[in-house]
């Protein structure tokens, strides 16, 4: 098991699909050299911006396939091996380690819920089984249940988990997460995966932020990030200041939620920009079409994007 930080801006990679919901190669290529090239630190595949649970194994492959084909070893790629259960989430594990990424994010089991012993016990499995770094995803929104801080920093020091991505939007464990894993001699790279408290996150000590936003506008997190290794705090106030405004994408459309408004923002803000070519969703979700386009359309306008 490696012992490499996974540090910086980690966007998770939004994929692209043709009309017919076929994989955009094209259009996946143009996202992620985009990236690539503003400058970010890594990329994490098969997350919630990623579909994962809209994605069958094959496609789950096609995908990983095509992103570490691109990547080129340029950046560490992180892969999601979300599933119901420990078994298949070792399943996809042992497949993403045979086509070369750098590390697996896996959330807790969310079908049949258990307790924290169970829980804790589903992630020594994991990294019983594969041989990557392993990341632990906590979004209790999707998996209706919030990982508790002592058990991450214990299994941090036991050398289980090298990480967590946190999109809990709980601030207030995020801060004792932190602290937990400083006092433990700071075992796992701690990231936030919320877009629009980067700043506040950086100031508490967090290793990295996995924005989804930097889909559509990775040079502010990279100048973001880049501020906050240098302390220059101001910096980091005035890009997160920007970057929240260019969020509102998610905020004014009208009759979608959830999936549909914030994924679908992205999305249609990326085709509006000439880097998608289309805005599909996959089913059951509907692609956002008429005046909630153009009322992303005005945000990006506002905030010099288009």
């Amino acid at each position: 098991m490696t012992t490499k930080k996974f540090t910086g801006v980690i966007p998770p990679v939004v994929v692209p699909l043709t009309q017919g919901r076929e994989l955009d190669v094209p259009s996946f290529e143009r996202n992620v050299n985009r990236m690539i090239e503003a400058g970010v630190d890594g990329l994490f595949i098969l997350g919630s911006s990623s579909e994962v649970v809209f994605s069958t194994d094959q496609r789950r492959s096609d995908i990983i396939q095509n992103l570490v084909r691109i990547v080129d070893g340029r950046v560490p790629v992180l892969a999601g091996i979300i599933d119901t259960e420990t078994e298949r989430m070792i399943e996809h594990g042992k497949r993403a380690e045979q086509m070369g990424v750098d590390a697996l994010v896996a959330t807790c089991p969310f079908y049949a819920l258990q307790g924290i012993d169970e829980i804790e016990w589903s992630f020594r499995c994991l990294h019983d089984a594969l041989n990557l770094p392993i990341f632990a995803y906590d979004i209790p929104v999707c998996v209706h249940n919030k990982l508790d801080t002592d058990m991450l920093v214990r299994l941090g020091k036991d050398g289980v988990l090298a990480g967590v991505k946190d999109s809990s939007g709980d601030d207030i464990s995020f801060r004792y997460l932190v602290m937990g894993n400083e006092d433990a001699g700071h075992p796992m790279s701690i990231l936030t995966g919320h877009e629009v408290v980067v700043d506040g996150a950086y100031l508490s000590g967090a290793d990295g932020s996995v924005p989804g936003l930097a889909n559509v506008e990775p040079y502010g997190y990279v100048r973001q990030w880049k501020a906050a290794q240098e302390g220059d705090w101001e910096t980091v106030k005035k890009e997160q200041d920007r970057l929240a405004r260019i969020m509102r994408i998610t905020a004014v459309t009208k009759g979608v939620q959830g999936f549909g408004a914030g994924v679908g923002a992205f999305k249609t803000a990326l085709q509006l920009m000439g880097v998608f070519e289309t805005n599909q969703m996959p089913r059951p979700v509907h692609s956002l079409k008429g005046e909630n386009v153009e009322a992303i359309k005005r945000v990006l306008e506002e905030n010099g994007l288009l």
